[in-house]
C-alpha cells in the first residue's frame, strides 16, 4: 500500500469517444493504471483520442466515462464539489490547453489572484518566474492582449502558484520556440521537485522535456 498521494485509474473509456477507442490498442484506455508522488509521466495522444478528455476527467470537469478514476482511496464520481475543490487548491493543478486566462485582466493581475488565494508563493518569487519566462515587460497588458505563446508561458506560472501532489500539462509548450521551453522546463521541474509531485504531460509528439520515468500511448 502507498503511504504517499496517488492516482489510480482502472477501465476508463470516455463515452464519446467509446465506439472509436474501444477497437484500437491503448496504453491508458481500458487499463489498471496506478500512479505515485514523484513520477513523471508522457502520454502521447494522436488528435482525437481524448487527450484533452483525459486531463478534464482526472481534473473532475468530466464524469462521462466508463470506469473509475481514485484519487487515493476516493472514486472522483463520488466527490462532493467541496472536496473537489480542496484537492484543487492543495493536491492537485492544471495547465489547460486553452489556458482559460482573465482576458480582462493584467497579466500580472491573473497571476496574483491566484497567488493571493493560495497564499503559497511570494509576490517576489512570482516577479522572478516572469522575468525568467520573458514577460516581464508585458505585466499591464490585458490577457487577452498577449500572444498565444505569452499566454501559454503566463498559464504555466499560474498552475505553480499553489501546492499540488500530481500537475497535469496539456499540450503546455505548444506555442513556444525551443529556448522557451528550456527555461519553461526548467521552471516547471524545479517546482515537481520542491513539492515532490508527479507530473503528467500529454502531448502529440514524443519529446524529452523532462526525465520521464514511464511513456504511454492514447
Amino acid at each position: 500500500m502507498s503511504t504517499g498521494f496517488f492516482l489510480r485509474i482502472s477501465g476508463l473509456l470516455p463515452n464519446p469517444l467509446r465506439e472509436r477507442l474501444s477497437v484500437r490498442k491503448s496504453d491508458v484506455w481500458m487499463q489498471d493504471l496506478s500512479w505515485e508522488q514523484g513520477e513523471q509521466i508522457f502520454v502521447q495522444a494522436a488528435s482525437g483520442t481524448g487527450k484533452t478528455t483525459l486531463m478534464h476527467s482526472l481534473y473532475g470537469l468530466r464524469n462521462d466515462f466508463v470506469g473509475q478514476i481514485f484519487w487515493q482511496a476516493t472514486e472522483t464520481k463520488t466527490m462532493s464539489a467541496e472536496a473537489w475543490s480542496r484537492l484543487r487548491q492543495q493536491e492537485l493543478s492544471l495547465v489547460f490547453q486553452d489556458l482559460r486566462l482573465f482576458p480582462e485582466l493584467s497579466a500580472f493581475e491573473n497571476l496574483e489572484a491566484k497567488r493571493v488565494l493560495a497564499n503559497y508563493i511570494s509576490t517576489n518569487e512570482l516577479k522572478e518566474w516572469m522575468d525568467l519566462l520573458g514577460i516581464s515587460d508585458r505585466a499591464d497588458k490585458l490577457g487577452g492582449t498577449l500572444s498565444y505563446g505569452e499566454q501559454q508561458r503566463l498559464a504555466i506560472i499560474r498552475s505553480l502558484l499553489q501546492p499540488f501532489k500530481f500537475l497535469l500539462l496539456d499540450e503546455p509548450f505548444s506555442h513556444l520556440d525551443s529556448g522557451n521551453i528550456r527555461k519553461a522546463a526548467a521552471l516547471i521541474a524545479a517546482q515537481v521537485q520542491r513539492n515532490g509531485a508527479t507530473l503528467i504531460l500529454a502531448d502529440l509528439d514524443d519529446n524529452e522535456y523532462f526525465p520521464y520515468t514511464q511513456k504511454l500511448s492514447l
